[in-house]
Parts: C-alpha cells; structure tokens; sequence
C-alpha cells in the first residue's frame, strides 16, 4: 500500500518545480524516497517500541490528496496551476 508514493510524488514535485520532464523524472524520485523516509520514521516512532505498517501513514496522506485533486478537477480548475 506504499502505491501511494509513487502517484503523489510527480505531483507535488510538478507543483513545486514546474513541468519540464527533464527536472521532474529525477526530482519525483528524491521527494518520493524523502517522503517515505519520513513515512517510516513516523511509523517507527510514534507508538515505539511497536512498529506501524508503512501503509497506514502513506495512505493517511494519500487519501486526503487524491480526494483533493479529484474535487479540484472537478470543479474545472487545475490542480497543477
């Protein structure tokens, strides 16, 4: 259920960089891993000495972003711009 990296990472990246694919290939790699990164140090640390599944914290900030781009999309304006 890490899935959910791979779909927000272009898309934050394109927000914050622009469009161009040559910039946006190599920077979407960087933040996806930072946003795992930081996904997993939450799970590690919020309830130690258990450990959460990865998925719980990248769906928690998944869901809220595509349910976010899916109204915005709908109502004709861009997410992008």
């Amino acid at each position: 259920t890490i899935g959910f990296i791979g779909l927000i990472a272009p898309h934050i990246t394109r927000k914050i960089f622009g469009a161009k694919a040559k910039t946006v290939v190599p920077l979407s790699m960087v933040t996806g891993a930072s946003i795992l990164l930081l996904s997993d140090t939450i799970c590690r640390t919020i309830i130690s000495p258990a450990e959460l599944p990865v998925g719980t914290v990248t769906a928690i900030l998944g869901a809220p972003f595509f349910i976010s781009l899916l109204f915005s999309q709908k109502r004709g304006t861009e997410w992008m711009n």
